[in-house]
């Protein structure tokens, strides 16, 4: 499989607005400065995409998908896989219209039962159309998920996490890789799922805790609970410094960034 880090940024992007308004004021470590000679400071809303040999899966459609999609050039979706129902990791949905049509098929999405209700609720214009007739509404086929299936060859399990007091929220292993965008808590039955594992990508908010998201010191301490061979972290604030924060890392672990590209046997 090979892996896209399209977005390694939290809801609020690097830079934030914040810091863009207040001329870089609100900026804790000076991170968003650096982002505008280092790319890998810039981090748009969390999402990767993994393509096996036969299909091309996108893990959350995020607020900036078509940004994403088009700096990496992506020219196929075969399905979507949602984390849960934050508007970070879903307000992109509408964007997936340009694959529907390029590709002249409805495109399979899945989630838990809470996350593809809230998708119902914000976008019912897609998924209760009213008549209307045009190039505005994307063509899907929502399928629940919260065991596991297989597809073209490939084992797909959902992973049950807890972040904040969200019901439905979920990562994904796919043979080899397991993607947890948003956790607080990674419950032990799912620790137990997460053996053997060539690529871990992780939440890791900041450097401090927080009630809802993972801090570095957290995210480091589930993945040696769980000892991937490789392990990457994302959906990162601006308290994240890139360069000097990878001193705080072990060897095997490295921060995401945007446009990184990574293959799992």
């Amino acid at each position: 499989m090979n892996i896209t880090i399209l977005g390694s940024g939290t809801s609020h992007g690097v830079p934030p607005i914040d810091c863009i308004i207040s001329d870089y004021a609100t900026c804790p470590r000076g991170v968003c400065q650096k982002a505008q000679a280092d790319p890998r400071h810039r981090r748009t809303r969390a999402s990767i995409l993994v393509e096996s040999a036969d299909r091309t899966w996108l893990i959350d459609t995020s607020q900036d998908m078509r940004q994403q999609m088009l700096a990496n050039r992506v020219r196929r979706v075969d399905a979507v896989l949602y984390s849960h129902c934050h508007a970070d990791h879903t307000f992109g949905l509408p964007d997936i219209r340009s694959y529907c049509h390029r590709q002249g098929q409805a495109i399979d999405i899945y989630g838990s039962q809470e996350t593809l209700n809230e998708l119902h609720a914000s976008f019912g214009y897609v998924f209760r159309p009213t008549g209307f007739v045009g190039g505005g509404i994307p063509s899907l086929a929502p399928h629940l998920l919260e065991d596991g299936m297989s597809a073209d060859g490939l084992r797909i399990e959902a992973l049950p996490v807890q972040h904040g007091g969200l019901q439905g929220c979920q990562g994904y292993r796919m043979g080899g890789l397991a993607y947890i965008p948003d956790a607080k808590v990674i419950p032990q039955e799912t620790l137990d799922r997460l053996h053997g594992l060539d690529l871990l990508i992780i939440n890791c908010l900041r450097l401090r805790p927080h009630p809802a998201h993972l801090c570095l010191e957290e995210s480091l301490a589930y993945a040696q609970q769980v000892a991937p061979r490789r392990c990457l972290l994302t959906h990162m604030t601006h308290d994240i410094d890139y360069e000097i924060d990878s001193a705080l890392l072990p060897e095997w672990a490295a921060f995401a960034y945007d446009g990184q590209q990574i293959e799992v046997p």
